[in-house]
């Protein structure tokens, strides 16, 4: 079994990877891929007065009810949640693309946890105004010493669209298998247009993930592009998805949403943003199911031979979708629902 856990990080991506399988290694690889939420300083809950305890959860009660669950006010940091289900290093961390929304809280997670290779692509970006702003200028120079290679026992990796190598979709004998990632964009000429913000989006990082039970895709904040790019030279890969990480947290800022008819996913994950800046009407139009994590909180993959079984930290979600709330996995988490294992799904 392999665990992935979608992190409610507020408006930014945080995904964990637990591999089932650690090729020369005691325990499971674990990949991590972006980085939100990171400087959050969670609430001290012995601290806080009991009346506005019972009225916030009151008012939780109450937005439940009324469909809005409320947990993008209930976010979690990734580094309290990494040492909360034992992960107590990191075999690869992927960033996607160089926006502060994917690098919050880069540096106390370098100081944090020994990370033993960072997936680089290429793209760059000059370095932002931290005036005024909720980012830290610490984690931008801490991503520049890592990126440059002059971080002590951190291996950086250039990785491009197509590339085979060991421990990634590879085996120890180079045969294919490895941890079942394939990177799928950018390549040489998405790089090489990535000349400001928005075309920085579009040359993201693209993986795919050949889980146990079935394919998941990680965009990060692709673009028209990219998917272009995709479409192309991986629009078999990439078809019938059992699950999609929605591209750029699923906000409707890009123009053309045609990739869904190739992916296709049985299940998509939504970040947090305002409601009317989600492209809910792109995925309901073609009746794919999505979750949220203002519904869910964290969602976390359970991926198995047979399947994926789908467990959310919002219990209250999950009874309002008829759940079996007595089935609870070790994080602690309630499970959702199954999604049956694909027939094109590759292990």
């Amino acid at each position: 079994m392999s665990t992935i856990h979608f992190l409610n990080v507020g408006e930014g991506d945080c995904t964990l990877i637990q591999h089932s399988f650690a090729t020369g290694a005691a325990g499971r690889l674990t990949t991590l891929i972006d980085i939100c939420n990171g400087n959050y300083v969670s609430p001290d809950e012995s601290g806080r007065d009991p009346t506005k305890r019972m009225v916030d959860e009151i008012l939780a009660n109450f937005a439940a009810a009324q469909g809005n669950f409320g947990m993008a006010k209930k976010p979690t940091n990734p580094i309290e949640y990494l040492a909360k289900v034992g992960v107590s290093s990191i075999f690869r961390f992927i960033l996607t693309h160089p926006d502060m929304d994917h690098l919050d809280g880069f540096d106390g997670l370098m100081d944090a946890f020994p990370v033993g290779n960072f997936w680089d692509s290429g793209v760059r970006r000059a370095k932002p105004s931290f005036e005024g702003g909720g980012y830290s200028e610490a984690d931008w120079d801490r991503y520049v010493t890592v990126r440059d290679g002059s971080e002590k026992d951190t291996h950086v990796m250039s990785v491009r669209a197509g590339h085979k190598f060991k421990f990634a979709n590879l085996g120890e004998d180079d045969k294919a298998g490895g941890c079942g990632l394939h990177v799928l964009a950018p390549d040489k000429d998405l790089i090489d247009a990535a000349d400001d913000d928005e075309s920085v989006n579009d040359a993201s990082l693209m993986l795919l993930y050949r889980s146990p039970g079935g394919k998941i895709l990680i965009p990060g904040d692709a673009h028209d592009d990219t998917w272009a790019h995709v479409l192309e030279h991986h629009g078999e890969a990439i078809r019938d998805c059992s699950v999609l990480l929605a591209p750029h947290h699923g906000r409707h800022s890009r123009a053309n949403f045609d990739f869904l008819d190739t992916v296709n996913p049985k299940l998509t994950l939504f970040g947090c943003a305002s409601s009317e800046h989600l492209a809910y009407d792109e995925w309901s139009r073609r009746d794919l199911p999505i979750i949220t994590n203002n519904q869910a909180g964290n969602i976390i993959l359970e991926s198995v031979d047979d399947g994926i079984d789908v467990y959310v930290q919002n219990a209250r979600f999950a009874n309002a979708h008829g759940a079996d709330l007595t089935r609870i996995n070790s994080f602690g988490d309630t499970y959702l629902r199954s999604l049956a294992k694909e027939v094109k799904a590759a292990t």
